[in-house]
């Protein structure tokens, strides 16, 4: 454990009978990064999760939080967490506020410090035209949002959601990453198992890779996003290439392979450093091909997420 790792996890296993949850993991989150912990359903992601937040208990390894072991001393480890595990549920006939109000008065907070609290973190997670509407009536996204703020209304240090937008439609999904984008600005710890590429590539500086409860991978997503083949080019047409045109590029440096995937569509496959990708575009405007667009084909972590999975198994 390093003088900087606000989550520390070693060894950590979990067996369920004769399966496998999780699987010897070390782990090591930064104060003030926020980690996304990807991976298929079934990886392990939510099982590490609860035992970091002490909803169940390892086969073996340690879990850290402030530098405070989960398992011998939980409420002084969990005093410094938020978390959302799995689906949030409230009771239907309390208000926004008067769950907060609740859950404050549950962890000791004052009177003022719960009011003041509940009436910021109700307007970061945009729901302070809910607050005294009874969550009842409450879509999906927005008990999501409330869950968020309940989360965050004793100011913890660390923030750990278990896959924060799963079940949400598109508008909910952006909502909430919005939320996390702010959280990780303001400098909070945030540890979010998902398996969204995007969302992890969005709102996330580092990136644990898991399956089968094995680390497969552990980095920033900017270094993962370089090590990821995004050789592959798409590039859309205004007109169909000539057969010379495509020769003349096919035997540019770096260029590998040309897929027509359309008349007017070209998949090039480059080995060159991406930084010279403008080179490849002006050989081909000089070749006389009329370029519409010129797009790395996916997503980077996309890329490296299947490679990283298949090879798993």
């Amino acid at each position: 454990m390093t003088a900087e790792s606000i989550i520390h996890i070693e060894g950590l296993t979990k067996d369920f009978g004769v399966v496998r949850a999780v699987d010897n993991l070390n782990l090591d989150v930064r104060t003030g990064t926020a980690v996304g912990f990807l991976g298929p359903n079934g990886a392990g992601k939510t099982t590490t999760i609860k035992i970091l937040t002490n909803l169940i208990e390892s086969t073996s390894g340690k879990a850290y939080l402030n530098g405070i072991d989960v398992t011998k001393n939980p409420r002084k480890a969990l005093s410094c967490v938020g978390s959302v595990v799995e689906t949030p549920e409230f009771y239907p006939f309390l208000t926004p506020i008067e769950t907060l109000a609740y859950l404050g008065r549950v962890r000791g907070m004052s009177l003022r410090e719960i009011e003041k609290r509940s009436k910021e973190l109700l307007t970061t997670v945009k729901l302070d035209k809910w607050t005294d509407k009874r969550i009842g009536k409450f879509s999906k996204g927005m008990k999501q949002r409330l869950a968020v703020a309940q989360a965050l209304l004793h100011e913890p240090e660390i923030l750990i959601l278990d896959e924060p937008t799963t079940g949400l439609d598109p508008r909910g999904m952006v909502e909430i990453r919005e939320i996390l984008k702010q959280l990780r600005n303001e400098g909070y710890t945030i540890f979010m198992s998902s398996h969204l590429l995007p969302e992890v590539q969005e709102t996330c500086d580092y990136v644990a890779m898991i399956d089968y409860g094995k680390l497969l991978v552990y980095d920033s997503v900017e270094k993962l996003s370089t090590l990821a083949n995004m050789n592959k080019i798409e590039i859309d047409l205004a007109e169909a290439p000539s057969k010379d045109s495509l020769e003349r590029i096919g035997s540019f440096a770096g260029v590998k392979s040309i897929e027509r995937v359309t008349p007017l569509r070209l998949y090039i496959e480059y080995s060159a450093d991406p930084s010279t990708r403008h080179l490849l575009l002006k050989e081909m405007l000089d070749a006389g091909l009329k370029v519409n667009s010129f797009n790395p084909k996916g997503l980077a972590l996309e890329n490296l997420y299947m490679q990283m999975i298949q090879e798993s198994r």
